[in-house]
């Protein structure tokens, strides 16, 4: 039985009273002008590639001064949401968010936390191949017509080796992106800038290997029989398929290249 303070008791105004002293940190200027023009770029009041207004009328709009209007510039050029460019016709101009900005930074808190290839390539082995079965339950000619070309994207590219790592690379981002869904279109993403530069720097390591050019070979028919299981509608197949793939994928690279993401991406 939990004991009650009585009415009227210290302890119990104690208890019930706010926590004060805690420290509000106020944005800075800058910080306040970067979040409005985020604000609107991300809502689509201003398109990629819309110039920014000129920066004197930035300054009598928001009452700053240069400084502090290009130091929020430089957060939202450090976002990816504007890009600058110098001199007489230059001038700041509106950039559709880039997942390797997210990317680049994830890939930066896994350095950080140690994180091993082989912990991407596990979370890459959860989220594609559900992707794979969904796409197999639901798809339309539209999907069945992008992935096909994806394959002919990988045979066209067969007798060049870091071509070819790339094209199978998209072929995996492509599976995500007609999944259909946003978030998974992100984490899978953020996933693939990781894994796509662990199976380029596996490949390029020895591109004339036969081991690496006989598993380039196998994971191609792999991605064939796939896209042959997705429009046949058998999504377990597809499913079991996918996940044994990117499986395999894991054991190879590792086996041989970098462990961590930080000596990936160092």
């Amino acid at each position: 039985m939990t004991e009650t303070a009585p009415a009227g008791d210290p302890a119990a105004r104690t208890a019930d009273r706010p926590r004060v002293g805690r420290q509000v940190r106020i944005p800075k200027t800058a910080e306040l002008i970067s979040r409005s023009l985020r604000r609107q770029i991300i809502r689509g009041q201003l398109q990629p590639g819309d110039p920014l207004p000129p920066e004197t009328s930035l300054m009598e709009q928001f009452g700053v001064s240069r400084p502090t209007l290009r130091e929020a510039f430089r957060v939202l050029e450090s976002e990816g949401l504007i890009t600058i460019r110098r001199g007489a016709h230059g001038g700041a101009r509106v950039a559709a968010p880039d997942i390797d900005v997210a990317a680049r930074y994830a890939g930066l808190i896994l350095e950080h936390r140690g994180a091993t290839l082989a912990d991407v390539y596990r979370a890459a082995a959860v989220i594609e191949p559900a992707c794979a079965r969904k796409l197999a339950l639901k798809h339309t000619a539209a999907d069945i017509a992008r992935l096909r070309a994806a394959i002919d994207a990988e045979k066209a590219a067969k007798d060049r080796p870091m071509a070819l790592v790339q094209a199978q690379d998209d072929f995996h981002a492509l599976l995500v992106e007609l999944a259909g869904n946003h978030t998974l279109i992100l984490l899978g993403g953020i996933l693939r800038y990781i894994v796509d530069r662990a199976n380029s720097s596996y490949l390029a390591a020895d591109p004339e290997s036969s081991a690496r050019r006989s598993n380039a070979r196998k994971a191609h028919r792999t991605h064939v029989k796939l896209v042959d299981l997705i429009e046949a509608g058998n999504a377990e197949e597809a499913e079991d398929l996918w996940e044994r793939h990117v499986t395999a994928a894991d054991d190879a690279v590792n086996a041989v290249g970098a462990k961590t993401v930080l000596d990936l991406l160092d």
